[in-house]
């Protein structure tokens, strides 16, 4: 497990507590009950927090699993990395 998907993977820990670490690696809107529409705002919020990076209101919706998050924020620090 890389540094950004251990950390993302606390990220959404810390949002839904019950989670095992597979549970989290295979997490999307459709898997997890508790992912609502509060649910997505905190995670958001929290992973925000992690890794300095802000979300475009337009991609919000298409953030529906841990993985496209995964991709996100990687695109994301490496474009704050050039």
């Amino acid at each position: 497990m890389n540094d950004l998907q251990a950390r993302l993977s606390r990220c959404f820990s810390a949002v839904f507590p019950g989670l095992n670490a597979q549970q989290i690696a295979a997490a999307s809107v459709q898997t997890v009950e508790k992912w609502d529409s509060i649910a997505m705002v905190t995670l958001l919020s929290v992973i925000e927090e992690e890794f300095g990076v802000q979300f475009d209101p337009e991609d919000i919706e298409t953030l529906a699993s841990f993985q496209k998050i995964f991709d996100y924020v990687g695109a994301r620090r490496k474009v704050v990395n050039d």
